[in-house]
């Protein structure tokens, strides 16, 4: 349905190279990396607000790389809205349409139908000054969908809404990705993806580096950038060695910490992780069926909602999620020396 082939951009000293996608009719794919990374000049070229390198855009078929923006059937929502301030919320809707040929009652219908689907009816004569946020996005949102585009392109749409307003157009973005509207949407937020996405394509330094469905990308990731977006902390490139007295698995990292491992491969490269909270932490060392055991250096102490995160050096920085009754019990505090372990089926591989 949406196909992008070689897709390369030069602006400045920044590059978005060679990005090929494909997004299927009645996907909701999100586009996640952090600020910066090239997810909104990709939206833009996709959009035709700029034009790429080199490369192709194709649409149900039709190479539109070159097609101008209003005949592309394309559908974007600016981050800022982008809502005309002297026009009412209906006349804003109904912009849309003058260039289509529809009579001012066939117009008048279609931005009644698409208020109601969206639930701002009741805001339709009021000037967008007088709207909250949320009321002159799903306004705009409405403008955009009033066109029927056959993609729709979000440039973060949830990023200025507070937690309300967030559920309700998360609420929205569903139920019209239910009804078939193919959605492309860019985020820096790893939630949003697993919120609504049937596939995510992660980008990095311009770069597309992963992609596919979120459940199979998050469960293996590919670089240590994709493990921290999903809150992978304990990410490391190891080399799986057996132990020549034991014949155990270990997991070699920075060639010189050997963290045993339930693995069924030997002498391959790849990467492991171990969540946070399957490492216990003491003041001595604990005899228990834990194999591995690092004594080591806090290095910071982090709040969360979760609890508090403790950053300990022991050759490498790992990290441990504990309670704050625990915090307290341990007093653990910064440059002291403790213990931590973790059991051998607690640590990931990801062959490379």
């Amino acid at each position: 349905m949406f196909e992008l082939r070689k897709i390369s951009k030069k602006i400045g000293a920044f590059n978005i190279e060679n990005i090929n996608l494909k997004v299927s009719r009645g996907d909701y794919c999100v586009i996640l990396g952090v600020s910066g990374a090239g997810k909104s000049i990709l939206l833009e070229m996709i959009a035709g607000l700029i034009n790429p390198d080199s490369g192709n855009i194709i649409l149900n078929g039709e190479d539109i790389t070159n097609k101008k923006i209003q005949k592309r059937n394309i559908g974007l929502l600016f981050q800022d809205y982008a809502i005309f301030p002297h026009m009412s919320v209906r006349q804003n809707i109904e912009y849309s349409l003058k260039s289509t040929g529809k009579s001012v009652q066939e117009r008048e219908i279609l931005v009644n139908k698409i208020a109601q689907e969206l639930s701002i009816s009741h805001l339709l004569e009021r000037k967008p000054e007088t709207l909250s946020g949320g009321e002159q996005q799903r306004a705009s949102l409405a403008r955009t969908l009033i066109t029927e585009p056959h993609i729709l392109l979000l440039d973060e749409p949830l990023s200025s809404l507070d937690v309300i307003l967030k559920n309700e157009l998360i609420s929205i973005l569903r139920k019209l990705n239910r009804k078939g509207q193919t959605i492309l949407h860019v985020t820096h937020d790893y939630e949003e993806v697993i919120s609504l996405a049937n596939k995510v394509a992660i980008i990095e330094e311009g770069k597309l580096i992963q992609e596919g469905n979120p459940k199979d990308v998050f469960k293996n990731p590919q670089t240590r950038f994709i493990a921290h977006l999903s809150g992978i902390k304990n990410f490391y490139a190891a080399h799986i060695i057996k132990d020549e007295i034991t014949q155990e698995k270990v997991a070699l990292i920075d060639n010189n910490i050997r963290i045993i491992i339930l693995s069924e491969y030997f002498d391959v490269q790849g990467n492991i992780a171990i969540d946070s909270e399957d490492i216990i932490i003491s003041e001595n060392r604990v005899e228990s069926s834990a194999v591995n055991n690092f004594e080591g250096t806090i290095t910071d102490i982090m709040p969360t909602a979760l609890g508090v995160e403790i950053s300990i050096d022991i050759g490498v920085i790992i990290y441990v999620t504990i309670t704050k009754s625990s915090l307290l019990k341990l007093n653990l505090e910064n440059k002291k020396r403790v213990w931590l372990c973790f059991k051998a089926s607690c640590v990931k591989f990801y062959k490379n």
